[in-house]
């Protein structure tokens, strides 16, 4: 059965980035993507000179109405929020728009490379913790993990035990399952862990030597979208950390602009027929079925 999304997340038209890839990851994976934009940007920030909008004012309206409509959600996701008020209108959507077995879906963007970001101030750090008390899955990386254990920032797991000892401890303060990406203590190699009511698992791989913007984003997505098709959570992480390498590898073997994001659009169908059916995920068998596609 086809489920709905509401995404609240910005929406960056050029760059692949935040909604532009979440609404693809969805939607090849068969279900309907609501977004609800939190602000309008012409690129995403790492592309200098871009303008925004924000829509912080239009958000609290948009749930209303949908409220109204009687609309409910078997995923009420939420990436990127730029304001106290934006978390609040999550924390509203999720208490009034979720279906009654749904998923409230957070990935509490707030920080990366050891440093939080300059436009979070310490009451939406607190805000963002709040919300994640009535999140169902949480996806922070190592530094929003971090954030959310009142521990340094700067600090990460060195190990794979201490990687089990952080997804323990979120998991114990917030009660919802959780997904701890950007581990990448092993040389060469990046990834994630998970931690559900089936247990932990920790899923590495092959890390490429370049820099996108979008690859969180897209990465959560694609967890979501196969978490919607009935994969468990450790499933869900593995095939999406394998995805979005190969989007990267296929993207890097183009020699496009970096800052242009990763070219997902050619590797999507490979992940819906892998989301959709028991079918193992391989893109280079898809290439090899749909070669005008390109060649990694």
């Amino acid at each position: 059965m086809q489920k709905k999304v509401l995404a609240l997340h910005d929406l960056s038209g050029f760059g692949r980035s935040s909604l532009v890839p979440i609404i693809a990851a969805i939607s090849a994976a068969g279900h309907q993507c609501v977004p609800l934009p939190t602000a309008y940007f012409s690129t995403h920030m790492a592309i200098p000179g871009w303008e925004t909008v924000d829509l912080t004012g239009v958000m609290p309206r948009v749930i209303d109405q949908y409220d109204r409509l009687g609309l409910r959600f078997e995923s009420v996701y939420a990436g990127f929020l730029g304001s106290a008020d934006q978390i609040d209108c999550v924390r509203d959507a999720v208490l009034r728009l979720k279906s009654e077995n749904g998923t409230a879906f957070i990935d509490p963007v707030m920080g990366d490379n050891g440093e939080v970001y300059a436009t979070y101030t310490p009451e939406m750090c607190t805000r963002m913790r709040e919300l994640c008390e009535i999140a169902d899955i949480i996806t922070p990386n190592t530094t929003e993990a971090a954030i959310l254990l009142d521990r340094d920032p700067a600090s990460a797991p060195q190990n794979e035990t201490e990687a089990q000892e952080w997804l323990h401890a979120l998991h114990s303060r917030y009660g919802a399952q959780v997904v701890l990406t950007g581990l990448d203590y092993e040389p060469g190699k990046v990834g994630s862990g998970c931690l559900s009511a089936d247990g932990g698992t920790i899923s590495l791989h092959e890390r490429i030597a370049q820099y996108y913007p979008g690859t969180g984003d897209l990465f959560a997505a694609v967890v979501l979208g196969a978490l919607l098709n009935g994969r468990a959570l450790a499933d869900a992480c593995a095939l999406a950390g394998e995805f979005v390498k190969d989007c990267i590898a296929y993207t890097a073997a183009q020699h496009t602009d970096p800052m242009h994001g990763v070219q997902f659009e050619n590797c999507c169908r490979a992940f819906f027929l892998a989301t959709r059916t028991r079918l193992r995920y391989n893109i280079d068998r898809f290439l090899k079925i749909f070669p005008d596609r390109g060649a990694l």
